[in-house]
């Protein structure tokens, strides 16, 4: 079994954005990448940009993760519909794009890595950091379904990449809801201004910093 390194500096959260996808002009996950202030409960933030596509995404988070050397890694992605902030718990080893990427690729019922487990459960408090959004005013909640697009894919990626290198940079993923610009022509369509998006991920990250363990609490679903 590898040994398992410790990050290079404690001091560092690294925070993941996407780019717009979908027929989308902006995505609200980069737009609070971009606001973010630049340190958060005492750790410097370091955010990149990824590219909406099947393994780019995961080589690009894997290259700022080598340069920046984070002890936490917080990926973020939009999930229009949804109406909270959604921590995610669990990265499942399949890629079943329902459209295609940015690339135009679109894989139908593969594996994300040939010799990775079926899943990997994110390794920050989630139910923590879900507390401390709606502690803050932010609707927010734990999410038991990344999907099976390249939010999903990400995040199975950045976890396999910190497990097969010993890194031992704790890892996870937070979607977030569709932001008010982009539902103006969405009207059933839930939606959050990015401020308060900009305010939940604070608080997420400041509460996953904190809580080495998490929390024990209900905060499950019925379906």
């Amino acid at each position: 079994m590898a040994r398992r390194r410790a990050p290079k500096e404690a001091g560092v959260v690294l925070v993941t954005g996407f780019e717009p996808f979908g027929g989308e002009k902006t995505n609200p996950s980069w737009d609070v990448c971009e606001k973010l202030p630049d340190e958060i409960a005492g750790l410097r933030v370091e955010r990149v940009r990824v590219p909406c596509e099947f393994r780019r995404a995961i080589e690009v988070a894997a290259e700022a993760i080598e340069r920046t050397h984070p002890s936490l890694v917080v990926c973020l992605g939009q999930a229009g519909g949804r109406a909270r902030i959604g921590v995610e718990r669990v990265a499942i080893n399949i890629d079943d794009a329902r459209i295609p990427d940015n690339s135009g690729a679109q894989p139908v019922d593969e594996l994300v890595a040939a010799n990775g487990p079926p899943a990997y459960f994110a390794s920050l408090p989630v139910k923590a950091m879900a507390a401390a959004m709606r502690a803050a005013g932010v609707p927010a909640e734990v999410s038991n379904t990344a999907g099976t697009f390249v939010c999903n894919h990400l995040m199975y990626g950045v976890l396999h990449y910190l497990a097969a290198s010993g890194n031992a940079a704790r890892a996870g993923f937070i979607h977030v809801p569709f932001s008010e610009e982009q539902a103006i022509d969405k009207p059933t369509a839930p939606s959050m201004s990015v401020a308060a998006m900009v305010k939940g991920i604070v608080a997420a990250i400041a509460a996953a910093h904190e809580h080495r363990h998490d929390i024990r609490a209900a905060d499950g679903a019925l379906d």
